[in-house]
């Protein structure tokens, strides 16, 4: 098993499904968005999720594209992310995911991304705008370093398409909750359920579902069909509005909705 294999399974094993908590490297500052990331895994989170800011987020809600503007307005570069992960990593043994649009990956070069992402500790990346059949570069370097590569699932999906997703990715399937961009929702589509159960008809053995979550009583609600849930939007709005402590008391809050109801996987 992957480390976020581990982490799944030992979230699984307490009973609970696992919480993955996102964060974008640089807001509002780098040193603070370390600690900010330190602060997830010590108020409940199983995976680090860290968004390097870019130019163009097409997937991102206005919240994180605000936090990720501020960043790269603060002068964030490529070599911070890596500095981050490093820092964050040698402070907790919870792995450090990074979802990455493929173009900054391109231009730094795939291999050596790779080679950089694991000397500082990284787990793998979640790679929202590139498809198995478009990643060969990344899956030989993710092969070759023992990196996991999450690729993503939509409602929308074709059965070909989930049974590509299921067998290149590792770690876990990131399950796409409902269509559009990232941000909270009054009711998650119930899709998200659907697609999960797809998944599973797929063989996918971890679906951990993202986009829209907010709030404990959805996690809790995820929980009774997937492995994992994924919150962004709130977790930047908490360390936006309060700063560090903000994020650990909403951590602390959203960590308790895991521990409802343990997955059961229908295969």
């Amino acid at each position: 098993m992957s480390r976020v294999e581990q982490a799944i399974q030992k979230a699984h094993d307490a009973g609970r499904s696992a919480f993955v908590g996102y964060l974008p490297v640089g807001f509002p500052d780098l040193q603070t968005s370390i600690g900010a990331a330190v602060a997830l895994a010590e108020n409940g989170v199983d995976i680090i999720e860290l968004g390097p800011p870019y130019s163009d987020p097409v997937m991102d809600g206005a919240i994180i594209q605000e936090a990720t503007t501020a960043a790269l307005a603060a002068g964030f570069r490529m070599k911070d992310l890596f500095t981050a992960i490093r820092a964050i990593t040698a402070k907790t043994d919870v792995p450090v995911l990074v979802m990455t649009y493929w173009n900054p990956v391109l231009q730094y070069g795939v291999d050596r991304y790779a080679d950089d992402l694991l000397a500082a500790g990284g787990a793998g990346l979640i790679t929202p705008d590139i498809t198995p059949d478009a990643a060969g570069e990344w899956i030989a370097a993710s092969e070759r370093t023992g990196l996991d590569r999450i690729f993503l699932a939509a409602p929308t999906s074709s059965d070909e398409r989930l049974d590509l997703v299921v067998k290149s990715s590792t770690g876990f399937v990131y399950t796409v909750s409902t269509m559009g961009i990232t941000g909270e929702r009054a009711e998650l589509d119930r899709a998200a359920r659907t697609l999960v159960g797809r998944l599973r008809a797929h063989g996918a053995a971890r679906a951990c579902v993202g986009i829209g979550i907010s709030t404990a009583a959805q996690i809790a609600g995820v929980s009774e069909y997937a492995d994992g849930a994924i919150v962004g939007t709130a977790l930047v709005r908490a360390l936006r509005d309060g700063g560090v402590p903000a994020l650990a008391e909403v951590t602390r809050t959203l960590a308790s909705g895991t521990s409802s109801v343990r997955p059961v996987p229908e295969n």
